[in-house]
């Protein structure tokens, strides 16, 4: 089975060219335009990864991500063209698993999704519970 990759990007130029590039690597690709309609299609579609754009003009990728944290544990991959350190920071912190600058290599971008899915996909579904509780469960640890 196919590794499914959810693009979400305003720009239909970009989810065309993401979808054309994946396809050649093997990956079963679902695209939309919409950030609200993402945050649904993880829900119908089950990804294995999600590649979200930051600057979206119905919910942008900070509101996405965190939509999505509240029901998934699916590895969230930012592409953006924003290279500000803390808008970095700011998006991770919401429960993005990985950020890159537009433009990004190809090689480095498939890279970056086997990796995802090399780490998500050794979870049984006894850990993935356990994830998907910590996920929602985010208060520091007391020592």
């Amino acid at each position: 089975m196919p590794t499914k990759i959810l693009v979400i990007d305003d720009d239909l130029a970009i989810t065309d060219l993401m979808s054309m590039l994946l396809k050649t690597h093997g990956f079963e690709v679902i695209t939309t335009n919409s950030g609200a309609e993402g945050v649904k299609l993880v829900e119908e579609k089950n990804p294995n990864v999600v590649l979200l754009d930051l600057m979206m003009p119905d919910m942008d990728g900070w509101q996405v991500s965190k939509a999505i944290r509240a029901f998934s544990n699916v590895p969230i991959l930012i592409l953006s063209a924003i290279n500000d350190p803390s808008m970095v920071a700011s998006v991770l912190d919401t429960g993005a698993d990985d950020f890159l600058v537009k433009p990004v290599p190809s090689s480095v971008l498939v890279a970056h999704i086997r990796k995802m899915v090399r780490q998500t996909g050794s979870l049984d579904k006894t850990n993935l519970k356990k994830n998907n509780y910590r996920a929602r469960n985010t208060q520091p640890l007391h020592t």
